[in-house]
């Protein structure tokens, strides 16, 4: 693709790397035949291809549009045409440039500006949140249904197990997933126990920086960068093997870790480890000798649904499929299971209409093979897909620690 862009943005950081992102699309339209919103649109411009048009013609000096905002303000961020694209285009990176420019030029809404700023005030933080989660539990009846689905009915985790083992490794803990599902790390730390593995806390660290990065604030979400690492750095310099996440989104964050910080001299090789150390729990399983664990899940028919960020953020698509059925599990087809369910972050909050058409779609696709149970990889999606009606939703690694005790 051929550009000339403005003098305003030609000379910056973020113009030369939109420039070279641009120049390598072809107009091939196969990311057309991937996107969610063009799926359930049909339109051109809710596509990848025309939304990079349209920034394309932003960054070459054509004023912004509230149109053009809302056009790319319901982009999910799935990723799935990068997973589709041959020329290998970095979409992602692109629409963050793209939206910021944007919203430079076109002032948002007051409603809009309250409702960004309520969700940075307080889904990063894990203590506000989970006040939040505990007061909408109580008023759970009066709320519409994408506000209350999400909620949990119970909040009380298993404890973690007091393990003195040789080899350790830190888990994750974020910021919304203590709150809507405390299960899922403990369920992580006693599989983790069972393969011989101790897991560690690191309370000073919160949420991965990937809310404030989406709903641009890229400042914040490189300081909460900062300190993350500052927080897991003393673990790591006394031999913690892997930091380890069940929230496939935020690792897909911490890997960015090496590109945020790349120009800060501070940080710039700490976040370099960091993200080497970063594992999705499915890429530590698969390094283990499962021995112990095989035909654990005989009997049981499970469908999983691959979040986009485990499939086309970090490349990992199939693999949990085949850690489960390598431990006995029977996978029920899952129809589409390309396609995001509508979570999306915060998405499902700024764009309900949509995310529930998706969430719609998915939940017929999951179900479309009578299974016993729902599995997935990411609490955004658990959260958005929980249903009091139908097989019970939860995170894969729950799976296997039930039948692990």
């Amino acid at each position: 693709m051929q550009t000339k862009l403005a003098e305003f943005v030609r000379d910056t950081a973020e113009g030369q790397e939109a420039d070279r992102i641009l120049r390598t699309c072809v107009h091939c339209g196969f990311c057309t035949a991937t996107c969610p919103t063009y799926q359930l649109l049909g339109d051109e411009l809710d596509g990848p291809r025309g939304r990079i048009y349209q920034i394309k013609q932003v960054l070459e000096g054509q004023p912004a549009t509230p149109r053009i905002q809302q056009h790319l303000d319901r982009c999910l961020t799935c990723r799935s045409c990068e997973t589709t694209c041959p020329s290998g285009v970095r979409y992602a990176r692109l629409l963050e440039i793209g939206r910021e420019e944007v919203d430079r030029q076109v002032p948002r809404g007051l409603g809009q500006r309250l409702l960004r700023k309520a969700l940075l005030g307080v889904l990063p933080h894990p203590r506000r949140f989970g006040l939040f989660v505990r007061a909408g539990s109580l008023v759970r009846s009066l709320l519409p249904a994408h506000l209350a689905r999400p909620l949990p009915k119970s909040s009380h985790a298993a404890p973690w197990p007091e393990s003195g083992h040789a080899r350790r490794m830190l888990v994750f803990d974020g910021c919304a997933q203590p709150a809507l599902a405390p299960t899922i790390n403990a369920a992580a730390a006693r599989v983790l126990d069972h393969l011989g593995i101790q897991p560690l806390r690191a309370p000073e660290a919160g949420c991965c920086g990937l809310l404030p990065q989406h709903l641009g604030e890229p400042d914040t979400a490189r300081a909460y960068a900062r300190r993350n690492i500052d927080a897991w750095w003393p673990a790591l310099e006394q031999g913690a093997e892997a930091i380890v996440v069940t929230a496939s989104a935020c690792a897909g964050m911490l890997k960015e870790y090496r590109e945020i910080l790349s120009s800060d001299p501070a940080y710039a090789a700490k976040a370099e480890r960091v993200a080497e150390l970063c594992l999705d729990i499915s890429e530590v399983l698969e390094r283990e000798d499962l021995g112990r664990l095989q035909t654990l899940g005989q009997g049981t028919r499970v469908a999983f649904h691959s979040p986009c960020t485990l499939q086309h953020g970090l490349g990992l698509g199939g693999r949990v499929e085949a850690l489960l059925s390598r431990l006995g599990f029977e996978l029920a087809p899952v129809p589409d299971s390309h396609l995001c369910c509508g979570s999306a972050g915060t998405y499902s909050l700024l764009q309900p209409q949509l995310s529930e058409r998706l969430r719609a779609d998915k939940r017929r696709a999951l179900t479309s093979g009578q299974p016993q149970a729902i599995a997935t990889a990411n609490i955004g999606c658990l959260s958005h897909l929980r249903d009091d009606r139908g097989p019970p939703v939860m995170h894969w690694i729950e799976l296997l620690a039930e039948r692990t005790q």
